[in-house]
């Protein structure tokens, strides 16, 4: 493994790594630092978590000037990883004269106007860069490094007209660098349209595998909040967080979370920024212990010393699941992901199991309290899960679940009987 300093980063640059207490190189800086300091345009396959900030970092803190306007642009899918890369571009910089803005919407849009006067470096969301294009209050004409900050989920998320807008008004000899977790063929469209033979670069996933233990629960829709509450009392957690796959799902889980004493709080794209940093803040400082996001939200945060990661919503496909579980496992410490399947999932369920890397394994249903659900705006309570909706399979009942491992499941003392599928 090379040293940052045999990547060709300047003195000022490695000061500032080691401050930081970076002591080697990660795969993407090591793979893909060099090519971006000569000037090549690269494709970097890499998730968040393996150090992707600091690879096209380099590059511009070691090429932007002071005092020649914008000349790079940094665009991200949401507002928290805009702020994200934001704070991890100004600690790099630190010994480095550059005026680094983050720009996203759900916030002033007049101090940001006045703020973009004096910035080298833009980090924005292509929402809030196109208003202030249509405005007239940014001008990409200097542009030299364009940077496309998890691409797939700006694709994903509908943004890739607004992407392909912003790109066109950048100048078309400047340096284009995009990172995704995946290369689709709406990736390899830009790619082929807008950028100059570019290398192609793909890490090994970041999830550190032997430390991170895998495995789910096949549990009853009604039981499943039930079970959920069981495993946040009796694990050993530091920072929890729980998945839903929609701000509805993360907001009711909140509030029967809490209702029951455990401090948890939703995060989602319909709460306003302000309350966002407010909530992360909290979070980080241990006040708050469970976090219950959406995948939108999440992508993107800077979260430490994450130990458990539950998926009480299945998400659709391998992709969103692994980056929900890399939150967990890194930096050298332990991390559980579990998963709660009902029959509701099975089809998600089994499209995440298509991905044959992973190992998630079969536990065995404890013995847990059957606790009461309750909707916020409703005095009637629900038991368990069927606040999740009617899609992916319908009301079948209890009998009709299956295996997705080949072990029995069921709650101990259940004569429930449950026919299984093997995945």
């Amino acid at each position: 493994m090379e040293s940052f300093k045999q990547l060709g980063i300047g003195e000022d640059l490695l000061r500032s790594i080691k401050e930081l207490n970076f002591e080697n190189p990660s795969e993407i800086q090591e793979k893909t630092i060099p090519m971006i300091l000569q000037g090549r345009d690269v494709i970097g396959k890499s998730a968040t978590g393996s150090g992707k900030t600091l690879a096209f970092g380099a590059g511009i803190i070691e090429k932007v000037k002071k005092g020649k306007g914008i000349q790079a642009l940094i665009l991200t899918p949401t507002r928290e990883l805009a702020e994200q890369d934001t704070q991890s571009l100004k600690k790099f910089a630190k010994n480095h004269d550059l005026k680094i803005l983050d720009i996203y919407g759900g916030v002033s849009i007049t101090r940001q106007i006045h703020e973009i006067r004096y910035s080298e470096i833009i980090v924005g969301t292509p929402g809030r860069i196109l208003d202030h294009l249509e405005r007239r209050t940014l001008n990409l004409s200097n542009i030299s490094i364009l940077v496309l900050d998890e691409a797939d989920r700006m694709v994903d998320m509908g943004f890739l007209p607004d992407v392909e807008k912003i790109m066109k008004r950048c100048p078309q000899n400047k340096q284009t660098l995009l990172f995704s977790a995946t290369i689709s063929p709406d990736i390899d469209y830009m790619a082929h349209k807008y950028m100059k033979d570019p290398e192609y670069v793909s890490v090994k996933s970041y999830i550190e595998s032997e430390k991170l233990k895998q495995h789910y629960y096949d549990v009853s829709p009604h039981e499943k909040f039930s079970l959920l509450v069981h495993l946040l009392k009796s694990d050993k957690s530091e920072l929890v967080m729980v998945f839903c796959n929609t701000r509805r799902n993360a907001d009711i889980v909140a509030q029967n979370l809490n209702r029951l004493g455990l401090k948890a709080t939703a995060i989602h794209g319909g709460r306003t920024q302000s309350k966002r940093n407010n909530i992360m803040e909290q979070f980080h400082k241990g006040h708050i212990q469970i976090l219950v996001c959406t995948d939108v939200a999440a992508r993107g945060l800077d979260i430490k010393n994450v130990s458990h990661i539950y998926n009480y919503d299945i998400p659709k496909n391998s992709t969103d699941y692994i980056h929900r579980i890399g939150r967990t496992a890194r930096a050298g410490n332990e991390g559980e992901a579990i998963s709660l399947v009902t029959n509701r999932d099975y089809e998600n369920f089994g499209k995440v199991n298509l991905d044959k890397s992973l190992k998630i394994t079969s536990s065995e249903l404890p013995n847990f309290e059957d606790i009461q659900f309750h909707f916020s705006n409703e005095r009637k309570g629900f038991h368990g899960s069927d606040h999740q909706g009617r899609s992916g399979g319908g009301g079948r009942g209890f009998s009709d679940r299956r295996d997705f491992g080949g072990r029995n499941n069921r709650r101990q003392g259940s004569s429930r009987g449950n026919s299984r599928r093997r995945y």
